[in-house]
């Protein structure tokens, strides 16, 4: 009951929400975080590691990059995630998130080495 405590407060954070909603839908790097949420890659980083400590993502290390995807044996989360991604038409923000998606390779052009290993 505690992780799943855990994660509901987790995702009491609309930035932690989108991040979760934006690794649900492809893994990305903490630049291209970065870039679709309009927030500063500390915070990002110290969101990732929020979501490793429960064991939510998984990082691979590609080249420079080390990306992140979620983890699909949590039912729980991918249920409400499900849901949540169903309904991101009435989602305004989320909408925009998932635009930024396309941008996704500009926001890592410009990372340089920032996401670096």
């Amino acid at each position: 009951m505690n992780r799943l405590t855990s994660i509901f407060k987790l995702l009491s954070d609309e930035t932690r929400l989108r991040m979760l909603v934006l690794l649900y839908q492809e893994e990305l790097c903490v630049c291209q975080l970065s870039g679709i949420l309009d927030a500063p890659q500390p915070r990002v980083s110290q969101n990732l590691a929020k979501f490793r400590d429960l064991d939510l993502v998984t990082d691979v290390r590609s080249e420079k990059y080390v990306y992140y995807s979620l983890k699909r044996d949590n039912k729980t989360l991918m249920r409400i995630l499900d849901d949540i991604t169903s309904e991101m038409d009435s989602q305004p923000r989320l909408l925009l998130d998932r635009r930024g998606l396309a941008d996704k390779e500009i926001y890592l052009a410009q990372c340089g080495d920032k996401c670096g290993i």
